[in-house]
């Protein structure tokens, strides 16, 4: 079999584009899902990126990984659907929403607007940027079906969810316990750890002394006092919710 001769320059960027269109004019990311459609099935749920916000080079690092795997065990032989999905959920599409509509106040002035449509204008903001994710996700090679993604804001993949929830809870294993939640104020709602660490900054708060002197008990009688060191904010606004800045 003759191999064509390489360059001594390559071009890179040049080398990738013919690769890709190779790829797209004979079809192949479908073609190997033909190829091992009676194998054993691998199933691989991708963490969906949510499209309100401009991809950047973190989901490039993240979506090497999801396309590696699945396409090592194609390989070997097993079935494994790639079906690509939208996140559309969670605090940071609001915040987004909230902060192009100038409200700082938190839930009473999206009441004032309208949560229909304020709902509808989060909507419009998780598709914002799809295209530009799917060219990405082309271009960088990355193999799964755009063309039926699931959305997180449709019906049937909220039913979906709460099916499992209710296959969880039929088998005893839904439990109801106590956990400390971080809790924004402002937006007034319970935080997941990743909205708390995004947009994360720190501040410098006052601190204060105060002394308390115990008024019964065997500590009063010899004058013991309680000496509290506290940064509590009193007197000061609520402060603003620390997830409204933005990182893409």
């Amino acid at each position: 079999m003759a191999f064509r001769p390489m360059p001594t320059q390559v071009d890179l960027p040049a080398l990738e584009h013919e690769v890709l269109a190779r790829w797209r004019e004979r079809d192949v990311f479908n073609r190997s899902l033909a190829a091992t459609v009676d194998g054993p099935l691998w199933t691989f749920y991708e963490g969906p990126p949510t499209a309100n916000g401009k991809p950047g080079t973190h989901h490039v690092e993240a979506r090497v990984f999801k396309d590696l795997f699945p396409r090592f065990k194609t390989m070997k032989g097993f079935s494994v659907p790639r079906r690509a999905g939208w996140d559309c959920h969670g605090l940071p599409v609001e915040l987004e929403v909230e902060k192009r509509l100038g409200f700082t106040r938190g839930k009473q002035e999206i009441e004032d607007y309208g949560v229909a449509e304020f709902n509808a204008r989060c909507r419009e903001s998780v598709q914002e940027h799809v295209g530009e994710f799917s060219r990405l996700t082309e271009r960088m090679g990355y193999w799964v079906d755009l063309d039926e993604a699931y959305w997180t804001m449709n019906a049937p993949y909220i039913e979906s969810v709460w099916w499992s929830l209710q296959q969880i809870f039929d088998k005893g294993l839904l439990v109801q316990d106590h956990r400390v939640t971080p809790y924004c104020p402002r937006c007034g709602t319970g935080l997941s750890d990743h909205e708390v660490a995004q947009g994360y900054y720190e501040v410098t708060d006052p601190s204060v002394f105060v002394r308390f002197p115990v008024l019964d008990g065997p500590l009063a009688e010899l004058g013991a006092a309680l000496l509290v060191w506290t940064t509590t904010p009193w007197g000061r606004r609520t402060p603003q919710c620390h997830v409204r800045r933005r990182t893409g």
